[in-house]
């Protein structure tokens, strides 16, 4: 409709109303549409915050409400002489500031879904949204625990069983034995984990798995240098998932030449566990033998898709 609009006058306005009832604040709003609309595009966007006590929000064109919101409209854009909508109010809007009204696409058929179908259930209508818009929404499941544990795998069986998008170990691909690590490799692990968060939550679909998180890196720092990483806000947010996996080492330990030893992996372990409790991170523990470790989560997963 923003588009449609733009091509019909020399200069466009988009005001967005956001009510003190509404769960989306407008400033997010205004963010979206400001990355998708970038003041080269002629668009200048703008947030009216307002309490439904003193404006009346209904889903029902009423000539009544019309006139209310008619009056602020031409006091927040004195000079405008074109409304587009694609709502039956606008006709009475447009008559009672006297400028003419253009209809877009009342039936729906461009797009044939509303913005109320798409919060009641993002995950079917999620090709809809911007990318901007998608990390907003996005649910992540985080994939937990010390060496030898099983965290691939299962991550792997979640994304596949689940039709997730899958972000991988950064830390395989960057350190290949656990044993020989530095500290700059530990940066190096957090910020590329957070790019492949940062892509994968702007994909295909509304669940993302992630092998491991930043605070498994925050306890190798440490493990083995006594300090924990100075991490961005930014690396930390996109890091914060809705949902903890720790995977406990009650599995028999496998060396593939590039681990620590089980007594170093046990070690692990603790460390794991106090930097989650230091961060205040809530965690569900996965035990038992591989197939109820996959079912146990494959459950959790499918609940939150679900909500």
């Amino acid at each position: 409709m923003i588009r449609f609009a733009r091509g019909h006058c020399d200069r466009l306005n988009v005001l967005i109303c956001a009510s003190d009832r509404e769960h989306i604040p407008g400033e997010v709003r205004r963010q979206w549409l400001a990355a998708t609309f970038p003041p080269e595009s002629g668009i200048n966007i703008q947030v009216f915050d307002y309490r439904e006590s003193d404006f009346p929000n209904t889903s029902v064109s009423s000539r009544e409400v019309s006139a209310i919101w008619s009056a602020l409209f031409r006091q927040l854009f004195p000079d405008v002489q074109l409304l587009v909508t694609s709502e039956p109010y606008g006709d009475y809007v447009a008559a009672y500031m006297g400028i003419r009204h253009l209809a877009f696409d009342p039936g729906r058929q461009q797009v044939p879904v509303s913005a109320t179908e798409i919060r009641r259930n993002i995950s079917d209508y999620w090709s809809f949204l911007p990318d901007v818009v998608k990390p907003y929404f996005v649910q992540k499941v985080a994939i937990l625990g010390t060496e030898s544990t099983g965290k691939s795998t299962l991550a792997q069986y979640l994304a596949q069983t689940h039709r997730c998008t899958l972000v991988t170990e950064a830390g395989r691909d960057i350190v290949t034995n656990s044993t020989n690590c530095t500290l700059e490799q530990l940066y190096e692990i957090a910020r590329e984990h957070a790019r492949r968060i940062e892509q994968a939550q702007r994909g295909p679909h509304a669940l993302v798995i992630l092998d491991t998180d930043i605070h498994i890196t925050q306890s190798y720092a440490r493990y083995f240098f006594g300090q924990y990483l100075s991490i961005s806000p930014e690396i930390r947010a996109v890091n914060r998932a809705q949902q903890y996996l720790y995977l406990t080492k009650d599995v028999p330990y496998h060396q593939d030449g590039t681990r620590l030893n089980e007594t170093e992996r046990n070690a692990l372990d603790l460390s794991h566990r106090d930097t989650l409790k230091e961060y205040g991170i809530l965690y569900t523990e996965i035990a038992g033998n591989w197939s109820e470790r996959h079912r146990a989560a494959s459950d959790i997963v499918a609940q939150l898709q679900r909500c």
